[in-house]
């Protein structure tokens, strides 16, 4: 065999091997990719849209809130994924997740949450819920009790005493009955944003949330409207912390009554992820470390 024809068939063994190679990478991130980013269904037959990112322990879950969607986590995604493993889910009824479920309760909806769990076989993991996700985090934490290592609720909370009467629950919805769209633009315009809040990012947000299907949008705020703080939370062993915005006031005694630590951003409104990811993620990151070093149960 002459010097030509094995540099060839060296070369040839070479291109062989790299295409087994890739071949093999492919069809392991495709596995992958089948036995994480593969909707699962929730304890009611909904199909429920999630998206796993990085690796580490514990991992935490992000909920998103009223007629969001797991976007509006996107710049929290990313930064956390450095060093954990970051699940961010589509409730039920929002984003890609199905709409064939008849009751919008935050039960259901904390069941999505642990279905996720469940599929991904997370032994310890921290909860993160934005708005209404604070109530959706607090439902799932009291079916999976030893195994939530803390929950943050953002923007959430500000009046943990509080509870609403039908009525005054049906007073709120009614421009939304009405008109479903316009009221919705017109409440997140005016109320879930400060002064110096993006003008851009208030148009994208606004718009997004009135073309939420009314049919999931108005029962689930009727009943997250109804949901009661005080008597989910003491069902939860796991420390839990809030990262509110200024804009609305905190009711700090009645926090300190549930064990509840708050943490405040200001010049942000309803969502402080979106509008101040720097600092908010810098405050998540320091909950979570500490949720991670030194957090007890609360009680104890």
């Amino acid at each position: 065999m002459n010097l030509q024809v094995a540099q060839i068939m060296e070369s040839n063994v070479l291109v062989l091997f790299l295409l087994v190679t890739l071949s093999v990478l492919s069809a392991c991130e495709q596995q992958e990719k089948t036995l994480e980013d593969t909707p699962v269904l929730s304890a009611d037959g909904v199909e429920i849209n999630y998206k796993v990112q990085g690796t580490g322990s514990p991992a935490v879950v992000f909920v998103h809130g009223w007629s969001g969607d797991m976007e509006y986590w996107k710049q929290q995604l990313p930064y956390f994924s450095r060093h954990y493993k970051v699940v961010a889910i589509d409730l039920a009824g929002h984003g890609e997740s199905g709409h064939n479920r008849e009751d919008w309760t935050m039960a259901a909806f904390g069941e999505d949450v642990v279905t996720v769990i469940e599929k991904l076989e997370l032994d310890t993991f921290i909860l993160v819920g934005h708005s209404m996700g604070g109530a959706v985090v607090v439902e799932a934490a009291q079916l999976m009790p030893d195994r939530v290592t803390g929950l943050v609720a953002v923007d959430a909370f500000h009046q943990l005493d509080l509870e609403r009467t039908p009525r005054d629950v049906e007073n709120i919805l009614e421009p939304f009955k009405k008109d479903f769209a316009r009221a919705t633009q017109t409440s997140v315009k005016e109320n879930l944003f400060a002064a110096a809040s993006d003008s851009l990012l208030i148009a994208n947000i606004s718009s997004d949330m009135a073309a939420a299907p009314p049919s999931v949008a108005l029962p689930a705020l009727r009943n997250h409207l109804l949901w009661k703080p005080g008597e989910g939370l003491p069902k939860v062993p796991a420390p839990i912390k809030l990262i509110n915005s200024d804009m609305t006031p905190t009711d700090l005694n009645a926090a300190k009554s549930f064990e509840v630590e708050i943490f405040v951003m200001s010049g942000v409104g309803h969502f402080p992820m979106l509008e101040d990811p720097g600092i908010f993620n810098t405050l998540l990151g320091n909950v979570i470390q500490e949720f991670t070093t030194k957090a007890k149960p609360r009680g104890k």
